[in-house]
């Protein structure tokens, strides 16, 4: 029997290869997703914090200096929210364009497996034949060779 031989194994290879490259960049995206949801998380966190000491603040007595200081703070905390919000945004762009990027891949290395899977049923089949014809001119051989047991 002839040993299997896959013509197109370097394709497969390096398939296989990009396929696995995508996998660790989506795996990286998703990563930093994750990040970018805690970090969203902690700065609604603050700005919810700094809400409510506003609000308790208000209940006292007014002081112009301070407000305008604890103000300013909450405005930044406000800009820092919506900066994380849009960095989450992107992440979660990136994030889906790796997971395409790693479907795509991993689709063109199902690919070359199902034409390598179907290859080596083929070799099997071909060998079983060859291997079936085999048996079948020896048995022939035999039989040939053979004396009757009955004369007649």
């Amino acid at each position: 029997m002839k040993r299997f031989r896959f013509p197109l194994r370097p394709v497969a290879v390096v398939r296989a290869h990009r396929e696995s490259r995508a996998r660790e960049a989506f795996a990286t995206a998703v990563h930093a997703y994750v990040q970018s949801e805690k970090d969203l998380a902690l700065t609604r966190a603050r700005v919810a914090r700094f809400e409510a000491a506003l609000f308790a603040g208000r209940s006292g007595r007014f002081s112009a200096a301070a407000e305008t200081h604890s103000l300013a703070a909450y405005r930044r905390e406000c800009v820092a929210e919506a900066a994380a919000e849009r960095a989450t945004f992107a992440a979660r762009a990136a994030m889906d364009q790796r997971r395409a990027e790693y479907l795509e891949a991993h689709r063109k290395l199902e690919v070359v497996r199902r034409l390598e899977d179907k290859a080596r049923a083929a070799h099997r089949v071909a060998a079983n034949r060859e291997e079936q014809a085999e048996f079948d001119d020896f048995a022939g051989r035999r039989a040939a060779r053979k004396e009757p047991l009955f004369s007649l």
